[in-house]
């Protein structure tokens, strides 16, 4: 028999937006690797967390702590978008995403990484996106709110890394989760067209994600920091103009 290992046993991890989806994919595998999971977010999951509100993200790693133990992995998962030509996109719902997205990250890096500073020891993992490299039209506020959580992860992961923490982040690409199903279902999105453009040919389950997370949080990537993980398929690195499935045939030079 093969010995089972156990990455994260005695970690204490953080999840943002853990409720559902992606978030609650990402805390089963922290779990299922031996790490003890605050899950956490606005409604729905054990820990209430807003990412906007500097006191309520204080209260909820108090709770963590109270409970599991002082943190030493964080997962800023927790995001959202709204959608709309970049030309009358409302400042409101600008303000909401980029709140949500981006300083919602550094707010929950801060407060933690404080923590983890004074520890010596931690990994935080951001989810960014393909957005963050890739024009997505209809989309300026997340596209531009994910770029910065590259360029946060950069930095905090720079500045860091000598105190013991590592800051790195995953970009997936587009991952069957109720958020996705329900544009694929309103026509919103196109499986075929994502299946088009994705060399691996379809969408990512939310496991594969998580599975990435799991590996930049636990002692496998000691000496990673400051980097973006894109786990998308394939989809950042295309560039060809025909389906990303195409064969490639043999020319033949006369």
């Amino acid at each position: 028999m093969g010995v089972t290992r156990v990455r994260l046993a005695g970690e204490v991890a953080i999840v943002t937006g853990a409720a559902q989806g992606l978030g609650a994919a990402i805390a089963d595998a922290l779990e299922s690797e031996g790490a003890r999971v605050g899950r956490t977010d606005i409604r729905g999951a054990e820990i209430e967390l807003d990412v906007r509100d500097r006191a309520s993200v204080e209260h909820a790693v108090e709770e963590v702590v109270r409970t599991l133990g002082e943190p030493t992995i964080l997962v800023n998962n927790a995001g959202l978008s709204r959608f709309g030509p970049s030309e009358t996109l409302p400042e409101e719902h600008w303000q909401l995403v980029v709140d949500v997205d981006l300083t919602g990250v550094f707010r929950c890096s801060q407060v933690v990484g404080a923590r983890m500073l004074a520890a010596g020891r931690g990994a935080i993992v951001n989810i960014a996106s393909v957005a963050a490299q890739t024009g997505f039209p209809g989309r300026v506020a997340y596209s531009a709110a994910k770029a910065g959580v590259v360029g946060l992860t950069r930095t905090l992961g720079s500045e860091w890394a000598s105190r013991g923490v590592r800051v790195n982040a995953v970009a997936p690409g587009y991952v069957r989760t109720a958020l996705v199903e329900h544009a694929l279902e309103s026509g919103f999105l196109s499986e075929e067209g994502v299946r088009w453009r994705t060399p691996a040919g379809d969408l990512a389950a939310p496991a594969q994600i998580a599975a990435a997370v799991v590996f930049l949080a636990s002692p496998e990537a000691s000496y990673i920091t400051g980097e973006t993980l894109f786990v998308d398929g394939g989809y950042n690195a295309y560039g060809a103009p025909a389906p990303a499935s195409t064969r490639i045939e043999p020319i033949t030079y006369t």
